[in-house]
């Protein structure tokens, strides 16, 4: 039975999350009606992460076991085809490699945040940014997401629903970019680990934001993570400034196809 990888892109807005639920609309499920359309009796896919309601994907990844041993670019122009019209499309298909998982080979995933400042409601990007109304103090942030960046006990960013086995994660980048847009600024947080707990990112971005706002300095955050206390961090922010921007593999099955 051949494994396939597929990378995917999705708009969050319309689903409660990757996970498929009951009577509720997800990434998972309208994947798995899809496939259902080309193979019956699919086994369930598994992805490199489970995103929450309101999450979007530029590049999640996920495998799928099918007894065709489809040609990769028929199976993703099949996959689109029957995905109409939710929002979720089919970057690219490839044969993964013997052995390969898409959560437990991956070695890293990223993460994009966006945040807009301005003073006007973002109508053509609602639901795709977190806007606030005033511009931030990007290096005061940078300051502050400085002091998140290494292996620490994350236990002050950590959802108290995380079921992760350990609050201790190692965060590889934290980088704040600041753009200035026609309309106002835009602000976008790159964040990178090998995994992450939950709501992670954006408790970092809510954060940050108190400090970009002034409201917090950026010794602030140092000592909120010192405190291993999920009461000492800040606002969490909204799900749908967040994106899934890639996933790392030792063996990237999508560099051969």
């Amino acid at each position: 039975m051949p494994r396939f990888a597929l990378r995917i892109e999705y708009q969050g807005a319309d689903f409660s999350g990757w996970q498929r639920q009951r009577d509720l609309p997800t990434v998972q499920g309208a994947l798995e009606a899809a496939l259902a359309r080309l193979e019956p009796d699919v086994p369930s896919i598994a992805a490199a992460g489970r995103t929450d309601a309101g999450v979007h994907a530029l590049a999640q990844v996920a495998q799928v076991d099918l007894t065709r041993d489809w040609a990769p670019f028929r199976l993703a122009e099949a996959l689109n085809f029957h995905l109409k019209p939710a929002p979720v499309a089919v970057l690219a298909a490839a044969r993964a490699p013997d052995g390969w998982h898409a959560r437990f080979s991956a070695t890293e995933r990223r993460y994009l945040f966006r945040v807009l400042a301005r003073r006007a409601p973002a109508v053509l990007e609602a639901g795709l940014v977190w806007q606030v109304r005033a511009p931030l103090d990007a290096p005061a942030m940078q300051a502050g997401a400085d002091c998140l960046i290494g292996r620490h006990d994350f236990t002050t960013f950590r959802a108290a629903e995380c079921q992760a086995d350990s609050p201790v994660k190692t965060l590889g980048e934290l980088r704040v970019e600041e753009i200035p847009r026609h309309d106002g600024v835009e602000y976008r947080f790159h964040v990178r680990a090998r995994s992450f707990l939950h709501n992670q990112v954006r408790s970092f971005v809510g954060t940050l934001e108190r400090v970009g706002a002034g409201a917090w300095r950026p010794e602030d955050v140092a000592a909120a993570l010192e405190a291993r206390d999920r009461a000492a961090c800040g606002p969490v922010a909204p799900p749908h400034g967040l994106y899934l921007a890639g996933v790392s593999y030792p063996e990237d099955p999508f560099r051969a196809s």
